[in-house]
């Protein structure tokens, strides 16, 4: 296995890094994350294109490129990969072609070929899709439980507009997946958050999937206001601050939830994840030590326990990145560690983290974690 990385910023590219051996015409995946407004500039896609004439381009926008242990705005992170023994298949569509995000992974998951499937990273529009509903309809046709991760579109934290693609100049609306196979790949993950819950334990009594309306027969909006304080003329940026930790009915399964919007006028909440109702919640706040431990833990989980792994894809969220602020680059230099100089690392700033929670469990939405994807070549 093989690998180049080209950094798009200030416009110009730079080449970060390449293995002298590494053929550009054999690559057979580049992936490209980078802001918004840059991403969709067609010479940017015909650069790649030509670059890298093989190769399956996937497209991200992000709210910040990671390259190494830094982490950018405003730039472009591009990872071109030459696998020697082992192979992808790509399968695309557009949120539209499908009745609903359930269908959208469903169809997804049928395109790709089973028959020696190691692991399916997705790249999803972060905006018109309800996470938890594509993650569903992926595990629905997922009968081998292969591992599956990836993460959802970015847009800085405008929660606006965000552009994804394979092969095309980036637009809204896009899910991609990317199948692995070879008997020579290893693909681990991990995933961690750090947080810290507060305050009672409450029960969603009114929710519509992502909607959340009344916790403990109350509006839910009210509640929060009164926890947000000075934050509250902020929203729903600030609530990136406050995520709601989720306990689902009859599971021991803890998920964290963050608000893309609120509704003054029907005192909602929309979150990036389903709060089906008769679950539990509570508050949770940032613990900035914690935080960057969690992002250790995460690198451990999906190191080869000593191997040297060859690349790891990082996916943090939008409100991991808020709240460290200036101490961003610590949750990168936590997972560096475990890993090692030799790894080459990327990856991006997200709206939703896709992920397991365990080895050998179903994957899951997550808001506010770290999750990493490693691949190694024998």
């Amino acid at each position: 296995m093989r690998t180049a990385q080209h950094h798009f910023i200030n416009n110009k590219w730079i080449d970060f890094n390449a293995d002298n051996a590494i053929n550009p015409a054999k690559c057979q995946l580049v992936l490209v994350f980078g802001a918004a407004q840059l991403i969709t500039m067609p010479a940017v896609y015909e650069h790649l294109q030509m670059k890298y004439p093989a190769a399956q381009i996937v497209f991200s926008s992000t709210s910040g490129e990671i390259l190494d242990n830094e982490v950018y705005d405003d730039s472009i992170v591009v990872t071109a990969i030459e696998f020697e023994k082992s192979g992808i298949s790509c399968a695309t569509t557009h949120v539209s072609n499908q009745t609903s995000s359930f269908e959208t992974g469903a169809y997804l998951m049928s395109q790709l070929d089973k028959n020696g499937l190691k692991c399916v990273f997705i790249i999803s529009d972060g905006t018109f899709i309800n996470g938890s509903d594509l993650v569903a309809g992926f595990n629905s046709d997922n009968l081998d439980n292969v591992p599956v991760t990836g993460g959802l579109a970015g847009d800085a934290a405008r929660f606006n507009s965000t552009f994804t693609s394979l092969n095309s100049i980036p637009a809204q609306g896009n899910v991609t997946a990317i199948g692995f196979y070879g008997d020579d790949l290893i693909i681990s993950h991990g995933s961690s958050g750090g947080w810290d819950e507060f305050g009672p334990q409450r029960t969603i009594t009114r929710s519509d999937k992502n909607v959340l309306f009344e916790i403990d027969n109350k509006s839910a909006l009210d509640l929060y206001k009164e926890y947000l304080g000075e934050y509250v003329k902020e929203l729903p940026g600030s609530a990136l601050l406050f995520p709601l930790s989720l306990s689902i009915a009859g599971s021991d399964k803890r998920l964290v939830r963050t608000i893309l919007s609120v509704n003054e006028h029907e005192k909602s909440m929309t979150f990036a994840g389903n709060l089906p109702e008769g679950s539990h919640v509570r508050l949770m706040k940032a613990n900035f030590d914690k935080l960057i431990d969690a992002s250790s833990a995460a690198a451990t989980d999906a190191s080869d326990r000593g191997a040297s792994t060859n690349l790891a894809i990082m996916v943090s969220c939008v409100g991991r990145k808020l709240v460290l602020n200036e101490r961003t680059d610590e949750e990168l230099m936590a997972a560096k560690e475990i890993f090692g100089d030799k790894t080459v690392i990327a990856g991006f700033y997200s709206y939703g983290e896709l992920s397991p929670l365990n080895k050998g469990s179903n994957c899951e939405l997550h808001n506010q974690t770290m999750t990493i994807t490693t691949f190694t070549e024998n």
